[in-house]
């Protein structure tokens, strides 16, 4: 691995001015490697961070890689890193054509990795140079506590994908909020719409209500409008107090939980195991936001890479080979998800959309379609548009709030179904459904979505038991992980684990299949919906008891 070369820097600098112009923000200094097959393959399972910690599962990575490579060679045009400066790795073949291309696509990272809000914690520090300190800590406590160092970072490394992201996000970065009494914030944001789950005409009538007292008597009017809330609702003054006396205690993520209360790790001979715990914990928060906002990423990068190089000179007689490789990069797949082509897709779409003045009330409104088609502000704003949307948004937001019926439409897409035909025993794709709400929902069942685990206020009162619920979203935890990852919470904790979480209950197997008749296919009717029940796993002495509490109907 070396640096670049001069005359290839004298391009990436080009590169910089020309996306300097064009709007682009980000630090001046970079660094640009060369890179063989060979560092590409051991750079891989450290997420291409070259002084993170060892450890045994790296080395199995590489293996894997290179006995993947000698089947299916193949040569990634680049990676860049979020460090300070930012660093980013290139293949030692690539021509100077290709080169401007890739810059872009690269300095495109840098900004969003310098200007995207879900990278406010990774901005003030150079992570490879705290990850080297972490490489050495490891090194020196291995060198004292042998394998048990690798016990307690595959044990913390299990859970690491349930850390608080942003709830460190809001410690950090507090949102400063206009103040308002808590008990009127508690009254209509949490007792009204989560509690009472009172209807949006209702909601705000009670708000004509507050406003109508506060108009008629300044400083009693509140007093008297919570006066009518306790007769209405005996029960608020309870919720309310109980409410507040949670809020006293901030949540905590789970290794941040163990790191601060765990019996075991606060002994004075496992102090050590603290240190590792923090190092997995703080590598996971850093890495947490490109999991998050890897469409919105590769997307940005994607619609620049292509914006910038049309109207670069130096490609000047490489039109066609441009066009091969990033049609390559960019194809939208019938089926299937390709984060590249759907990112970029978008970006044109909003900024299209902004262009005309379509994320305005007065467009989405119409119902006519040859009033939407000929709806043109020519407001000027799109390109403002997307900078703002690359600064503010996630994965789930971009999705959630641009995907809709005129983009599936743009691009005819669809949500694939597959059934097997009985007849030729193979397995069919079908379009399943245009609508733009299913196709979002197949996107965002696709994003990355840590369970939900809470601790109970008693986790350490019921005989040392550190018990966890799982809050159930629609979909169970998977089977095969539970028992290794409670039983390292049980050796990080030191004492016994339950989890409480929710499984579908197993249908009969039925003996009635309908029979084939020739070459038709049987006629399927809609599958039942599953039926849920809760259990609770519990993990004591290394021995795992499965309870099934409650069948819901």
């Amino acid at each position: 691995m070396e640096l670049i070369d001069q005359h290839t820097k004298k391009i990436m600098e080009g590169c910089k001015e020309r996306a300097w112009d064009a709007g682009l923000r980000f630090e001046t200094e970079t660094l640009e490697y060369v890179v063989t097959n060979r560092d590409l393959l051991e750079l891989s399972p450290k997420v291409m961070i070259p002084t993170l910690y060892d450890y045994w599962v790296h080395d199995v990575e590489v293996l894997k890689g290179k006995g993947k490579y000698e089947l299916y060679p193949g040569n990634p045009y680049e990676t860049v890193i979020n460090t300070r400066p930012a660093i980013s790795f290139y293949n030692d073949n690539n021509p100077d054509w290709l080169n401007v291309m890739i810059f872009y696509h690269v300095l495109a990272h840098i900004d969003f990795f310098q200007n995207n809000l879900y990278f406010r914690h990774t901005r003030d520090y150079d992570f490879t140079g705290e990850a080297l300190s972490d490489k050495r800590v490891i090194a020196k406590l291995r060198s004292e506590h042998g394998r048990w160092v690798d016990y307690v970072i595959e044990f913390s490394r299990g859970i690491d994908n349930l850390v608080g992201f942003f709830r460190e996000l809001d410690r950090l970065f507090p949102v400063p909020t206009v103040q308002q009494p808590p008990r009127l914030d508690y009254y209509f944001d949490v007792f009204l719409q989560s509690i009472k789950k009172v209807r949006s005409s209702a909601y705000i009538k009670e708000i004509e209500r507050y406003n109508q007292c506060l108009s008629d008597d300044s400083e009693l009017g509140e007093a008297h409008f919570f006066a009518e809330v306790d007769r209405r609702h005996p029960e608020f003054k309870a919720l309310y107090a109980k409410h507040k006396e949670q809020k006293r205690r901030p949540p905590v993520d789970l290794m941040q939980f163990l790191l601060d209360n765990s019996p075991f790790l606060n002994r004075e001979e496992n102090k050590w195991m603290q240190t590792v715990v923090e190092i997995v914990r703080k590598t996971s928060l850093f890495f947490q936001p490109q999991i998050r906002t890897k469409i919105m990423n590769e997307g940005w990068a994607s619609y620049w890479h292509e914006v910038l190089f049309f109207k670069d000179d130096r490609i000047n007689g490489h039109e066609v080979d441009f066009a091969r490789v990033n049609a390559g990069v960019t194809a939208m797949p019938r089926v299937g998800l390709n984060p590249y082509a759907l990112g970029m897709r978008m970006f044109y779409f909003i900024e299209e959309s902004a262009e005309k003045g379509r994320w305005t009330w007065d467009y989405q409104r119409l119902g006519d379609t040859g009033d939407r088609k000929r709806f043109d502000r020519r407001d000027g704003h799109g390109r403002d548009y997307i900078f703002a949307v690359r600064e503010n948004m996630g994965d789930f937001t971009f999705i959630n709030q641009f995907v809709n019926q005129d983009f599936i439409n743009r691009h005819k897409l669809f949500v694939a179904g597959r059934r097997l035909n009985e007849a030729k025993m193979v397995w069919e794709y079908y379009v399943k459904s245009r609508k733009a709400a299913d196709y979002r929902r197949m996107l965002l069942d696709n994003l990355y979505h840590p369970p939900a685990i809470t601790l109970t206020t008693d986790s350490t009162e019921q005989h040392g038991t550190l018990q966890l619920i799982h809050r159930f979203e629609g979909k169970p935890l998977l089977k095969d992980f539970i028992a290794n990852t409670l039983m390292g919470i049980e050796f990080l904790w030191g004492g016994a684990v339950s989890l409480e979480t929710h499984e579908v209950v197993p249908r009969p197997v039925r003996s009635d299949r309908p029979p084939r008749s020739g070459t038709a296919v049987a006629a399927k009717t809609e599958p039942e919906p599953p039926r849920w029940q809760k259990v609770i796993y519990t993990m004591r002495d290394r021995e795992l008891k499965r309870e099934i509490v409650q069948t819901l109907d």
